[in-house]
């Protein structure tokens, strides 16, 4: 089957999982997760005492102060925003692009679901002034917008908004009574957190504002799902809180047992663990580097990715050679370079964005080998972008994009 046989179909048409980096689970975690297989007890729904005091601890190291009673667990952040979604009511508002799993689940409620207009130095965070004017425009047409999801450090772009943006736009959301959701899953993946200011919603607006971080993006095995929520600290939030653990009990969501161990064991971030996030760090920002020069390296246009494990790319100045393989849109790009690059390449069609525009997100993960051993030397090696395998596959990226450029150039008139 291909890769991009393997996607959601009908009406929602749900984007990819959620993307693992690539590397074998760290030793202290299948330790941790082995000793709590035996755990007959189920874990309760919104997660045990053990979990939502690891949470707030995790955000209390980010200046996020929080109490367990305003903390909330799910099996996997799409849980816990479809549930959200459902507690909030009315219609929501994304960012244009934004990470595939989105907007499905409002459509799965049944709910509109808008994008809003969103400068490519700021993904993840929607233009102020574009905000506002789709507000309007929904509430002209009979809508009802309650809901702005949102994300600090952005899939698929990889990149992190200016602070003065992101504080622009949470002055507008909240000045139309919006209630924001912040996807925090990659703030841990800065790849130059000395010059990198990330700012969280939650800093600004307590009020309005409920952070949801997926554990998959830095500390569990996408695997194993869980994922946590800190709701505001007032009555609002309690209430919210309170219809959100409802919608979970009605669902089943709870994490698993065995995994809530693993996943209280991860958020207190013990020194295993830590040393861990910041050496896969270390690793996806080289690759990532490399991907991004050889992107670009051929014409191709893509901001320099600042977290994550991906980056966002615009085929547009490479239309003309595209056009000669049969590429005319972001499918036609997905299914092209899916092929042709041995990974998944998701065009941008999957995240909102304009099916015309030739628009495709590429990650770092597939790079690193195919098997756990080959992942494990990337991790150990003081210089992975050396070793024989991911040359290979950084060979055949720059292959790729650099045929792609030099027929370019060759339909180019002469000067």
């Amino acid at each position: 089957m291909r890769w991009a046989d393997a996607e959601g179909h009908g009406p929602v048409r749900y984007g990819p999982p959620l993307p693992e980096d690539g590397l074998p689970v760290l030793p202290e975690l299948c330790g941790v997760l082995a000793a709590a297989a035996g755990r007959a007890a189920a874990e309760p729904v919104g997660g045990g005492t053990a979990l939502l005091e690891a949470a707030c601890g995790y955000w209390e190291r980010r200046g996020l102060p929080t109490e367990p009673g305003h903390t909330a667990a799910g099996p996997g952040a799409p849980a816990l925003l479809l549930a959200l979604t459902a507690a909030l009511g009315g219609d929501v508002l994304v960012p244009r692009p934004c990470a595939a799993w989105w907007a499905p689940y409002a459509r799965l409620l049944g709910r509109p679901v808008f994008h809003v207009a969103t400068p490519a130095e700021c993904g993840g965070v929607p233009d102020p002034y574009a905000l506002l004017e789709t507000v309007r425009r929904v509430r002209e047409e009979g809508g009802d917008p309650r809901l702005l999801v949102l994300s600090v450090a952005d899939d698929p772009t990889g990149t992190v908004a200016p602070p003065e943006v992101l504080h622009e736009a949470v002055e507008a959301a909240a000045g139309e009574g919006l209630h924001l959701v912040s996807d925090e899953t990659w703030r841990d993946t800065l790849h130059t957190p000395a010059g990198t200011v990330l700012l969280s919603p939650a800093e600004m607006l307590p009020g309005r504002v409920t952070v949801v971080s997926d554990l998959a993006g830095g500390l569990l095995p996408a695997a194993w799902p869980a994922a946590v929520a800190r709701f505001p600290a007032d009555a609002d939030g309690t209430r919210l809180h309170a219809r959100v653990l409802d919608i979970l009990t009605a669902l089943g969501a709870r994490v698993a047992g065995p995994v809530a161990t693993a996943a209280s064991y991860a958020l207190a971030e013990p020194e295993p663990v830590a040393d861990r996030a910041r050496a896969a760090v270390r690793l996806h920002v080289r690759v990532a580097a490399a991907l991004h020069a050889a992107v670009t390296g051929a014409g191709a246009l893509s901001r320099p990715p600042q977290a994550g494990r991906h980056l966002y790319a615009d085929l547009g100045p490479l239309r003309a050679a595209l056009s000669a393989h049969g590429v005319g849109d972001a499918q036609e790009l997905e299914d092209f370079l899916t092929a042709r690059l041995g990974m998944p390449a998701p065009g941008g069609q999957r995240f909102g964005d304009d099916l015309a525009a030739l628009r495709v997100r590429l990650a770092t993960g597939p790079l690193l080998g195919r098997t756990d051993e080959e992942r494990a030397r990337c991790l150990a090696s003081p210089m992975p972008l050396e070793l024989p395998h991911v040359q290979s596959a950084l060979t055949t990226v720059r292959t790729v994009f650099g045929e792609l450029r030099d027929d370019v150039r060759r339909r180019e008139p002469p000067r």
